[in-house]
């Protein structure tokens, strides 16, 4: 179809469909993230998700036998313009689709991809990731989980840590070892298993601000049948490594119009014209200060989607590059100085935690600063990604 054609057809079909609430900007627990322990409070956000995933475009460039529309980029794009005109809430997300399901696209057998690909572009999964363990972080080859063949299927025996939304997710992608005798990148093995298997359970870990988004996950004895084993086995690093170039290039958020990104996330009714207004008002003599700093922050924030953008568009057959380690880096730190920006302009009222005197906004923000702080640890250190930028970005040699 000329692209033209698809724009109007799209743009009709986004107007007729999208309900009004889902083009407002989103509100905590609204969210959809794939399948039913955690639901979204809006009912809404179901009709959204369902006439979406109709259109094959929850998932828009994966093929039409797993869920997708086999849209071509120049396709891809003009929905995610039109999306976007209409400040559309993204239908769905979570590790399903920005994760383990373009990793299956290109690891997965046959009989993977049509199990697990169109109940993930549906909404009816939800997925968490088994990779860190108490004793291996960043240094991730260096993990314990053990999985034993026992002919028809492995057992594993094992825990993980930071299993991000684990009491919500019907299936895990885990990494076990399954030969010790070998270096340890080359004794890994990735498997997915369902998380109501018997043996496995799930410890939610309370964070400093009071909430509990991160789990520790242990694994007794769990049966993981070898068909749900991906790729071969001793062979997961290499998979491994690609769902994490998935999940650091950050295109997937651009995949469902999510034109504010992680900054506004973290702070959805964050307006800076407004907040620059406001501060200005109270103090004028530090203007051209304040000034600055929220102008600084913004145009980084732009610049930061701008080349997303770019990379969405130059992308080759979908295939994440070395490169998404600069844009989960910069996310990091735009994410931090954000915030810490608007805690800054708040002065003696965002150092909050409870009591009187200070307002739920207030409370909120000063918690959020704090949750923001491991956003340069989750899903690869600041310093892992900068390793990584210099070997394999920049060229420079070890040492």
């Amino acid at each position: 179809m000329p692209v033209d054609a698809f724009r109007e057809e799209a743009r009709q079909w986004l107007e007729a469909n999208c309900p009004a609430s889902m083009r407002t900007r989103m509100v905590p627990g609204e969210e959809v993230n794939g399948g039913r322990k955690r639901a979204s409070t809006n009912p809404d956000a179901y009709v959204w998700l369902e006439r979406m995933a109709g259109q094959g475009w929850t998932a828009p460039t994966w093929p039409k036998a797993y869920g997708g529309a086999g849209l071509d980029p120049s396709e891809f794009q003009v929905l995610i313009e039109e999306l976007q005109r209409i400040h559309a809430r993204p239908p769905l997300g979570g590790m399903g689709l920005s994760m383990i399901g373009p990793t299956l696209l290109e690891y997965g057998t046959k009989e993977q991809k049509a199990r697990h690909l169109p109940r993930i572009a549906r909404g009816e999964v939800a997925w968490c990731q088994g990779y860190s363990e108490p004793n291996a972080g960043s240094d991730l080859a260096s993990l314990q989980t053990r999985a034993l063949d026992q002919g028809d299927h492995y057992l594993v025996n094992g825990s993980k840590i930071w299993t991000s939304g684990a009491m919500h997710a019907d299936w895990i992608f885990c990494l076990v070892r399954t030969n010790v005798e070998v270096p340890k990148h080359e004794g890994i093995s990735f498997l997915l298993f369902s998380m109501d298997s018997p043996g496995v359970t799930v410890k939610p870990i309370r964070l400093i601000n009071g909430d509990s988004p991160f789990c520790q996950t242990f694994f007794d004895d769990v049966q993981v049948p070898k068909n749900d084993l991906v790729h071969r086995e001793n062979q997961g690093w290499i998979v491994a490594k690609r769902l994490l170039q998935h999940e650091r290039s950050g295109l997937a958020a651009l995949a469902n119009a999510d034109a504010a990104g992680p900054l506004e996330r973290i702070k959805p009714e964050t307006d800076w014209g407004a907040l620059m207004r406001q501060y200005l008002s109270n103090y004028e003599a530090q203007s051209p200060v304040i000034r600055d700093r929220i102008t600084t922050v913004s145009m980084l924030h732009r610049a930061f989607l701008l080349t997303q953008q770019r990379a969405l568009a130059e992308r080759d057959h979908e295939v994440p590059g070395a490169a998404t380690s600069i844009f989960k880096y910069v996310e990091a730190e735009l994410v931090k100085s954000q915030l810490e920006a608007q805690q800054w302009l708040r002065g003696s009222q965002a150092l909050g935690w409870e009591g009187e005197g200070f307002d739920a906004e207030e409370l909120k923000m000063n918690r959020l600063n704090y949750e923001a702080k491991s956003i340069s640890i989750a899903g690869g250190s600041n310093e892992v990604q900068l390793n990584i930028i210099a070997k394999r970005v920049l060229g420079l040699p070890d040492g």
